[in-house]
């Protein structure tokens, strides 16, 4: 390890408390458990939305470097060194986030697998890179069909396996970081995200007029996604049995669905295209929560009645009918995470119960 992450990592170790680090994931279990009730003095707010914090800052005892993107992704330890500053952050900071690290290579991993360019943006964006789709179309998506699964993980897929081994050593090395530090999955995104990644634009209209391609190809996505998770639970084992942490916060289940295409479809669509290879991933792989970016509302009763959906993240809800999704999440018990402030604050105002299952920072 280089010098400088070590003192950074031993940094890190020296202002962990675990008397601070035990009552806050306290707090956490207790709110995905659903027990918000027991919460009013210990995180949850009069209003009932869950905001939990640390009880002192605890800054750091030298100058963490910043890490561009593009200078982590070509380095593993300027990674480690990248993820562990956003946790040294957090300490500064008192929030109440679980102290996370992720393998951070943005939406392309599982699309590098099938070797496709990979879109790198300006070091002045500060960005997480992306990938070009596959040159050919159709018939490049057949050829892919008929190469089957790859025996091995090139690209970002690899180089985020490696970068969970390498979390995991500096976890054993870091007996605090070990035990606090949660290693979180990387951004496998969805099965029909991955699909839009890989096949472009195109897919939109293809979903009418090759349907069995597109059923084809999202079943195989569907297959080398389960491989793949099976693959980083090996390299890096779940902390707990039946909830994971993603992004800071807890949630029931061990997978973190991006569902960022299907606002695209209808609700019709949306149950042919994505449910079943969703619904899966969250039966292979014990539950998780489902994140979606856009407008959602229209399919939102569908997503929640997926078994296994135990948490739902909508990172846009001035786009969406905020109370068709209240309706099919807080009321039905799935907390609703990461909820804008702004949206809290006009939702509160209005007097809508909100049942102890909102998450805000």
């Amino acid at each position: 390890m280089g010098e400088k992450l070590e003192a950074c990592l031993r940094d890190l170790e020296s202002r962990i408390d675990a008397s601070e680090e035990d009552a806050l994931l306290g707090r956490w279990n207790a709110f995905v458990d659903g027990g918000a009730d027991g919460l009013a003095a210990d995180g949850l707010a009069a209003d009932g939305v869950f905001r939990p914090r640390r009880s002192v800052p605890r800054p750091p005892g030298i100058q963490w470097p910043r890490v561009l993107v593009n200078e982590a992704i070509k380095d593993p330890e300027l990674m480690a060194l990248q993820q562990y500053g956003i946790c040294s952050e957090a300490l500064a900071g008192a929030r109440g986030s679980i102290l996370c690290v992720r393998a951070n290579y943005g939406t392309g991993i599982l699309p590098s697998v099938f070797g496709l360019r990979v879109f790198m943006m300006e070091d002045a964006q500060d960005t997480l890179p992306t990938n070009w789709p596959v040159e050919g179309g159709r018939d490049a998506v057949w050829r892919i069909l008929s190469a089957g699964l790859p025996e091995r993980y090139p690209g970002f897929a690899g180089m985020a396996l490696a970068a969970g081994k390498l979390f995991r050593e500096i976890g054993a090395r870091h007996p605090a970081i070990g035990r606090y530090v949660n290693i979180y999955h990387p951004d496998t995104q969805s099965p029909m995200d991955v699909c839009e990644l890989v096949w472009g634009s195109s897919l939109f209209s293809d979903v009418i007029e090759e349907p069995v391609l597109v059923r084809e190809f999202l079943l195989h996505v569907t297959t080398l996604y389960k491989a793949f998770m099976r693959k980083w639970h090996e390299v890096v084992p779940p902390q707990w049995p039946d909830r994971a942490v993603h992004w800071g916060w807890m949630h029931m289940g061990r997978i973190m669905l991006r569902s960022d295409s299907a606002m695209n479809f209808s609700p019709e669509m949306y149950r042919e295209f994505i449910v079943p290879y969703d619904q899966v991933l969250l039966m292979e792989l014990g539950g998780g929560g489902v994140h979606f970016c856009g407008t959602g509302d229209h399919y939102i009763r569908d997503l929640a009645a997926m078994v296994g959906v135990k948490a739902v993240q909508v990172s846009q809800p001035h786009l969406n009918d905020m109370e068709a999704i209240y309706a099919a999440t807080v009321d039905a018990g799935i907390p609703l995470m990461d909820l804008a402030a702004d949206e809290v604050a006009r939702v509160t105002k209005s007097g809508r119960p909100l049942k102890g299952r909102v998450h805000c920072w």
